[in-house]
C-alpha cells in the first residue's frame, strides 16, 4: 500500500490568489471545552476543507498565515488550538509556551476538539475534508484517521508516531508522510516499525524523506530548505487531488 514516491505528483491545482475573510473565532467541543480556532475563507472555493493542526506551539501567527495560504489555493481552512483547557482561549503570540500546556494534553482533548472543529467546516461546506499537521499536529492528524471523523486523507509533516502509532491499524482514510531525513525527534527506524504495522493492515499511505532536511522544515525561518517545502506543498496537493474529488468548481 506505501508508494515511496520519488518524483514530483500529477500536476497540483493552480492557487487562485483570494482571501474571502479570515479571522479568529471560538469552539465549543462537545465536552463543554472552549478553544480558540482561526478561518480562512477562499475566494473562489475548491469544493474542499482542510483542519490545520500546529506544531506544540497551538495556534501560533505562523499558521493563521498558513491558513491563508491554503485558503488562496481554494480550501476552507480551520486551525485549532490544543490548549483551551489549560490556557483558555486568549490568542496563541509569539510568547506562548505551548510545552507548559502540553503535558496535560490528552489525545482524547484532540479528538474531541478536532470533531467540533470539523462539524464547523462542514456547517459551511459539505464537500470532503482534509486534516494537515505539523510536528505535534502531524501525528495527530494521522490518528484523527481512526477517528471516525470521515475525513478524506490525513496528511503529516515530522509527526512523531507516539501520537498516533495505538491507532494505526483503525485508520479509515489515506495518509500522506513528509518527512525530515535529519529528524532528531523521530528516528527513521520508528518510522519504519510505523510503516510495517499499516502495510501488515493494508492501510493506505505514501511516504516521502527528504534527504538531509531538519524537523520543522516547512517553516518560514527555513529559506535553506525553500526547495523541500516547495516539493511538499505540491505533494500535499497533489495527495488532495487524488484522494478528494469534487465536483467541478
Amino acid at each position: 500500500m506505501c508508494h515511496d514516491v520519488d518524483s514530483r505528483p500529477p500536476a497540483a491545482p493552480v492557487t487562485t490568489g483570494g482571501v474571502a475573510a479570515h479571522g479568529p473565532l471560538e469552539i465549543t467541543a462537545g465536552d463543554g471545552n472552549r478553544f480558540p480556532a482561526y478561518r480562512a475563507l477562499p475566494t473562489h472555493p475548491n469544493g474542499r476543507s482542510v483542519l490545520l493542526l500546529p506544531d506544540l506551539r497551538g495556534a501560533h501567527p505562523f499558521y493563521l498565515l498558513l491558513a491563508q495560504r491554503f485558503a488562496e489555493a481554494g480550501f476552507r481552512t480551520l486551525v485549532m488550538d490544543y490548549y483551551g483547557r489549560s490556557a483558555g482561549t486568549a490568542p496563541r503570540g509569539e510568547s506562548f509556551d505551548g510545552a507548559a500546556h502540553m503535558a496535560s494534553l490528552k489525545p482524547e482533548h484532540v479528538e474531541t476538539d478536532a470533531a467540533a472543529a470539523v462539524a464547523a467546516l462542514r456547517e459551511e461546506d459539505e464537500g470532503p475534508v482534509l486534516s494537515v499537521g505539523f510536528c505535534l499536529g502531524g501525528g495527530y492528524s494521522w490518528r484523527l484517521a481512526a477517528a471516525g471523523l470521515g475525513l478524506a486523507g490525513a496528511v503529516g509533516f515530522y509527526g512523531p508516531p507516539r501520537f498516533f502509532e495505538d491507532r494505526a491499524e483503525e485508520v479509515s482514510a489515506p495518509l500522506l508522510m513528509l518527512l525530515a531525513g535529519e529528524d532528531v525527534a523521530t528516528t527513521p527506524e520508528q518510522f519504519d516499525a510505523l510503516a510495517g504495522r499499516l502495510e501488515r493492515a493494508g492501510k493506505a499511505y505514501e511516504r516521502h524523506v527528504y534527504a538531509g532536511a531538519p524537523h520543522s522544515f516547512f517553516d518560514d525561518s527555513f529559506a535553506r530548505w525553500a526547495d523541500a517545502c516547495a516539493d511538499s506543498w505540491h505533494r500535499l496537493l497533489g495527495f488532495v487531488e487524488r484522494h478528494s474529488p469534487v465536483a467541478a468548481a
